[in-house]
């Protein structure tokens, strides 16, 4: 078993956001995700009411 160095580790952190990583980050800040979660909750199927979805 080997350690990492100090150098390797302060490497590991500061690699390149990948286009998902970049576009989900954005879309975290653009959309009101609470806001739009009530407005879905009502029409979600949740389990064990009548049959499975």
């Amino acid at each position: 078993m080997s350690q990492i160095s100090f150098s390797d580790a302060e490497h590991a952190g500061k690699r390149k956001k990948t286009r998902r990583e970049v576009f989900l980050a954005e879309m975290e800040l653009v959309l009101p995700w609470k806001a739009l979660l009530k407005v879905i909750e009502p029409h979600y199927p949740v389990t064990g009411r009548g049959r499975r979805p």
